[in-house]
């Protein structure tokens, strides 16, 4: 079925209804704003006021065609005999066309309505060159000029307003956007830093939680139950750490505070020896690096957390073996930092991992702008050397960081 027309504004209506009627009255006194050139018109003067009528209602829906009828029932009431009601639906035919047409018409119409408006003012004095002529000009003005200019000044008002809302919109999106991208990233941070606080201490516990209910020894089991009092007070006095600074806030110097450096490696390689015991594995730490150096206070956070995720892997998945740490730095270079341990592709790990502590220290290293990889290495063997992992036979794992020495913050 064809869609039906739609019906034009209830404020078009009211304009045409009421100067339908205001037209009628003015007819029936025989009001006129020129002089008719015959004393009996009839209902002639009607026409171009009910043509009228039928521009307004087009005013908004119409438009250019609108201003065309508008137009030639204009030009129709001047010669037959003009009533004010039409010259005044006319004027708001003008003004809408401007507001509602499109933007080239907008200009088009002001442009028009000028030319028109000058050339009908020499018209009149040519044909009267009396001074009252010029108020033909001022009139065409008035019905043409300031309708357009009108419309235009009041377009243009409501296209800055629309693109003011529109850059607001834009303004709010973005910081929607911003929002959380803030928020994801912090998840991220924190999320990472629970993981490196906690897994390393969990682990203990559950290696030598393990241990301690499948070995008959009650010394050994004794041990055992030490090493998880120790995590677990560890793990419990971090936590309460990262607790209260995340109820603190999140300025730059509370966070410094909290990032560790790595002159605390030799703790945390204590830490690991005694979590560690009984797995058969030793931990050596090979520090290049110039004494006493400072690097950046992220980058030697990241460099920690790496070297803690690490361990804390080798405890739960490393063969008997030495694991070692290595870390280098040259002046204007990246800090390097290597955990190498042994690693049978057949084992058993001795607790339960997700992955997720190779994929925070990816995140950490790439906030940096460094690289990272983790893998199989090639293992020496004698002079001989042999590459990739194969089943059953030991390898070595590496996890390998190498981080920008000037980064200021991640």
């Amino acid at each position: 079925m064809p869609s039906a027309v739609p019906l034009p504004p209830r404020d078009d209506g009211l304009i045409a209804a009421g100067g339908l009627l205001g037209g009628l009255v003015l007819w029936y006194f025989d009001i006129y704003t020129t002089v008719p050139r015959s004393a009996d018109l009839g209902t002639l003067p009607l026409a171009p006021l009910a043509v009228m009528c039928v521009a307004v209602l087009l005013r908004r829906t119409g438009q250019p065609w609108a201003l065309l009828i508008g137009v030639g029932a204009l030009v129709a009431d001047q010669i037959i005999g003009s009533l004010l009601a039409t010259v005044l639906m006319f004027t708001d035919v003008v003004y809408a066309s401007v507001l509602y047409g499109r933007p080239g018409m907008a200009r088009h119409v002001m442009s028009l309505s000028t030319v028109a408006t000058v050339g009908v003012t020499f018209w009149a004095l040519a044909a009267h060159p009396e001074p009252e002529s010029l108020l033909v000009g001022v009139v065409c003005a008035l019905i043409t000029i300031a309708p357009a200019w009108s419309g235009l000044t009041i377009r243009e008002h409501r296209e800055a307003a629309r693109e003011e809302r529109m850059r607001a919109e834009q303004t709010a999106l973005l910081s929607e956007m911003d929002r959380r991208e803030a928020v994801a990233t912090e998840r991220g941070r924190m999320a990472r830093e629970l993981h490196d606080l906690v897994a390393n201490h969990l682990s203990a516990i559950a290696i030598h939680s393990t241990a301690a209910l499948s070995l008959g020894d009650p010394k050994a089991a004794q041990e055992a139950l030490r090493v998880i009092r120790e995590n677990s007070v560890q793990g419990l006095a971090e936590m309460r750490g990262l607790i209260g600074l995340l109820r603190a806030g999140e300025g730059e110097d509370a966070e410094l505070l909290a990032a560790p450096r790595l002159d605390g490696l030799d703790a945390l390689l204590e830490q690991t020896r005694a979590n560690g015991s009984g797995s058969g594995l030793e931990f050596v730490l090979e520090d290049t690096r110039t004494p006493g150096l400072r690097l950046p206070a992220p980058v030697e956070m990241a460099a920690y957390r790496i070297v803690q995720e690490s361990l804390t892997n080798t405890l739960k998945h490393a063969s008997p073996g030495t694991v070692t740490v290595a870390l280098a730095h040259e002046d204007g270079g990246p800090l390097t930092v290597e955990v190498r341990s042994p690693w049978d592709t057949g084992g058993r790990p001795r607790a339960p991992g997700a992955g997720a502590g190779l994929v925070g220290m990816e995140e950490r290293v790439a906030l940096l702008g460094g690289t990272f990889e983790a893998g199989p290495v090639t293992v020496p063997a004698g002079t001989a050397e042999r590459a990739g992992p194969v089943p059953g036979r030991p390898q070595t794992w590496q996890v390998r960081a190498e981080l920008p020495a000037d980064v200021k913050g991640p």
